[in-house]
Parts: C-alpha cells; structure tokens; sequence
C-alpha cells in the first residue's frame, strides 16, 4: 500500500499509466511542429539581445526576416538556425546583432542552405547555441555552489510570497525586506497581459501593470540584489517568475541564464485562462521544460487555476488528472521528481461541512501520490472576502493543513488577497501567520496518521478513481486530450486545437528541420 493513505498501488500504476497514454500523442505533436518562440529562443542562447528603436526585439526582427524571405519554402518548417548561420558565414554579417539589424533593415537576404554549405551552417549554429547553453550549465553549478557556501532555507515549505509593484527598483527593496522576514522564495509576478506579447520587452522596466515585466535585465537585478541578502541572512534565496504565455520558451531560456530558481510553467493554463492555441502551448511547454531541465529549475504547474473557475469539491479529480499529466510532460523532458512542484490549492468554500476534513484529503492526496515532488500549496483566493478577520483564520487554516501533509512550496495567503492589492503590512501579518503555525505545528505531520478507511482516506480514494475515470474517458476521444481541452473538461473552458492566439506562430517540420538548442537538449 502507498503513503499514509495506503492508496492501492494497482490502481495508482493504473493512473500513471493512462496519463502516458493521454500524454504521449501530445508529445509527438510536439515533437513534429516548432514555433516562433522556440526559434526565438534559439537565437538568445546564441547570444543575440536587445532591440531596435521602437522596441522590437532583435531575436523578433531576425525571425520574421527568415521568415519572409523562405515563405515559399514554409517559413519556420525548416528552422531558422541554418538561414541564419549560412548568412554568418558567406560573410553577410560578423555577428549575429548586426546581421539582425541588416534584416530588419531589410538589407540582407536569407536562403535554405544545401550540402557542404548546410553542413557549415549546422556546425556553426551547434556552436553558437552549445556556447550559450553551456552559459546555463555554468549558472546551475554557481547556484549549487552559493547553496552549499550560503546554506539553504533551514526547514520546508519553502514559504513563497510575491512582490511585485511594477517598478523593478521598488521591487527590489520590498523582495529584500520580504527574506528578512522570513521568505525562502519570491516570485515577481508578471504584469498584466504580458503572457499575451509575442516578444518580451527589453531592459529595466518601470511601469508595470499590477506585476512586472518579465525582462532579462529584470531577472539579472533582482537576481543579483537577491544575492546580496542572501549572504546576509546566511541562506539561499530563490527567485521565481512566469515561463508562461506566447513567450514561453524564450522567458525560460532567459531565467537559466540569470539563474532564477523557480518558474511558473504549467502544461495547460496558457490554453485555458488566456485562450492561447494549444498545439502552439504544447510545442513551447515542452523545449521550456527541456531548458529547465538542464538549467535545474523547479516548476510551478497551475492546477489551482482550474478551481477559481470550477467547484473545488466537483472539480477535484480534474487537478489529480492534471498533476499526472503534468508529471509526465516534466518528465518526458527531462525533469526529475525535485523539479516538480505540481501546484494544487484550499479552496473549497469554508461553508460546505467538513471543508477542512476535504482540503486534508486533496492534500494528502496529493503528497502520496508524488511523494518525491516538493508540490506548490496554494492559499485560499476565492472564497476570501472584505472580512479580513475571517480571512486571516482561513489562511491559518491553510498553514495548518500545509504543515498536517508535509507541502514542499507555500505561497503565503493574506486576508486582503482577491480583494485589493495588499498592502506590505498584510504580507507581513501574512508571514506572522506562517511563521506561527509552522513554528507550532511544522512537524506535525510526523504524527498525523488517519485511518484510510476513515472520511480522508475515503475521500482521497473517491478522487483518485473519478481521475481514472476521466483520464479513460479522455483516452476515448478521437484526438484524445485535444478534444478534451476543447470540451472543457479542466476549468470549463472550452479551447480548440484549430483556434487561439499564436496558431500563427506554429509550423509543421520539414524532414530537413534543424534546431541545435533541441539537438543539445535531446542529448541529456
């Protein structure tokens, strides 16, 4: 029998095995398409940054010159990586930043290379693209280093708490003073509508929208002042953004670079909550993980999303399918069990009976299900009122039941969340919150065994066999979990393969494709 619940082990293999069904032929659409960002992802780990006067990426320019030039050929099917480096080196340009400026000029042409100057261009983009991944290699190693001279959080979870003004030189201070009172984790949320940009912007950025855009330059400031009072508090502090949107693998490639420790990177929520296409979400989530993988990033997945928009209680068994699937997609590209921070949440209405004793069951649920995965416990959002007494207990109750089953990441509720924007104070009563429970009760799930024939173990069984039945019934569609996601089986939003932003950005491979960064990746 499996954890404190004794789960039946057949029947988890039975769960885990139909996720690979489910999963798989995602995977090989993945494998047979690529897309704008994922070219454009290549380009950065090449090096190639900034943006010209009105504010268009380089990486962007270069791209949809290629592009342009080999529509007849299918544009993106054949890879940009060997239009671009068969101009390097016939001699149109002595680097790549100036051969980008020349296209978007409009003073340069591209063409499909063939034999020996197809074998040129191959070599030489490996090199590049190998030059920048082995940049990540080197970040990853910087961060075990700092863990092992700094010393790491002293105990988990790992309380995670977002600060993010919009301003990334207000952010600084307020992330700063966040670790001092107690953060292990601070997540810059992104501004409002970036994850529906088809480039990400450059530079230091002062005027976000209820977050803060996800920039290198940004990454690189709060990365380095996150350094700073790492030493002085004698542990590591991670830091956390969002690979998430129609930028997805280019913001990954960007974090393992400036080695930020955590990003958001769920294999749905893009298709879901922001309508994005998803063979377009697919293809991108899977090179992002594949860079995550080699730059030792956690994940963050969003199935709590699904339950601000369904019934957490009705809903449940569709967060437990998206873990399994998530899993799979993770592992598939490389991720390991550390790396897994399947997301779930509290919030099921304070109101319904025994709505405690049910958010024990999904929790543990969950911790025995993936006993390995650190999981992302989220606070109560939905349910939170005006009340900020009421609230602030609800929260004491979601530290309790994150203590009770041994959650690896938990993001601090506060009594004013889904109200207004808090105030520094709120997060600060929030960390009192947690360091009260965690200080009283942190161990306690040493000794909370319930009976698994008792209401939780019912409860959790319940759920972990109607996510069986619904990942049969997936299994069953014509296109599987495409007709699924169409359907509105996970947060009843109903997305077509065939709709969506980004559907654009999307190509079939020609037999002839070539991207080195994929190559690389593919060879761990």
């Amino acid at each position: 029998m499996s954890g404190k619940l004794k789960l039946d082990p057949a029947q988890v293999r039975e769960a885990r095995a139909l996720a690979r069904t489910v999963g798989r032929p995602i995977v090989n659409v993945a494998k047979r398409h690529t897309t704008v960002s994922v070219e454009r992802a290549t380009l950065r780990l090449a090096g190639l940054e900034g943006a010209d006067a009105d504010g268009i990426p380089w990486v962007n320019r270069l791209t949809d010159a290629v592009r342009a030039d080999l529509h007849d050929d299918g544009g993106l099917a054949h890879g940009i990586a060997l239009p671009v480096w068969d101009a390097l080196v016939r001699g149109e340009a002595d680097d790549l930043a100036t051969l980008a400026q020349k296209a978007g000029a409009g003073s340069v042409r591209f063409r499909l290379p063939e034999g020996k100057d197809a074998t040129r261009a191959r070599a030489a983009s490996r090199k590049s693209v190998g030059a920048g991944i082995r940049r990540i290699d080197a970040r990853r190693t910087e961060r075990e280093r700092l863990i092992k001279r700094i010393g790491d959080a002293p105990r988990t979870p790992w309380i995670y708490l977002i600060v993010a003004t919009g301003d990334i030189y207000e952010d600084i201070p307020q992330a700063q003073a966040a670790a001092r009172a107690g953060a292990d984790v601070i997540a810059v949320i992104r501004s409002t509508g970036q994850s529906l940009l088809d480039y990400v912007p450059e530079g230091a950025t002062r005027e976000g929208f209820a977050g803060t855009y996800a920039t290198q330059e940004n990454f690189r400031l709060m990365r380095a002042a996150l350094d700073e009072t790492s030493k002085e508090l004698g542990r590591y502090v991670r830091l956390t953004n969002y690979a998430s949107g129609l930028c997805m693998p280019e913001i990954a490639a960007l974090a393992g670079l400036q080695r930020l420790d955590m990003m958001l990177n769920d294999s749905m929520y893009g298709i879901l909550f922001r309508d994005i296409n998803p063979i377009r979400t697919f293809v991108d989530q899977r090179f992002s993980r594949q860079v995550h993988a080699r730059a030792g990033i956690i994940i963050n997945t969003g199935e709590d999303n699904y339950l601000t928009t369904a019934d957490a209680v009705d809903a449940a068994h569709t967060v437990t399918t998206s873990q399994l699937l998530n899993e799979y997609f993770a592992k598939e590209a490389g991720l390991e069990d550390w790396q897994l921070g399947l997301g779930h949440a509290f919030e099921i209405d304070p109101d319904v009976p025994d709505s405690f004793r049910l958010e024990l069951a999904h929790a543990m649920l969950a911790r025995d299900l993936f006993p390995k995965a650190p999981l992302k416990w989220m606070p109560p959002t939905r349910h939170m009122t005006g009340d900020v007494f009421r609230g602030y207990l609800l929260d004491g109750f979601f530290n309790l039941v994150g203590a009770l089953t041994g959650q690896g990441i938990l993001l601090v509720g506060m009594m004013t969340e889904a109200v207004v924007t808090p105030w520094l104070s709120d997060r600060d009563l929030a960390l009192q919150n947690v360091r009260y429970v965690m200080n009283a009760a942190g161990n306690l799930h040493e000794d909370f065994n319930p009976d698994p024939q008792g209401f939780i173990g019912r409860r959790a069984r319940q759920v972990l066999g109607e996510s069986i039945g619904l990942l049969q019934d997936i299994k069953g569609h014509e296109n599987g979990l495409l007709d699924a996601i169409a359907d509105g089986t996970f947060g009843l939003m109903k997305r077509p393969a065939h709709k969506g932003r980004g559907l654009d950005g999307v190509a079939k491979k020609a037999k002839d494709y070539y991207n080195p960064a994929s190559e690389i990746l593919e060879e761990r």
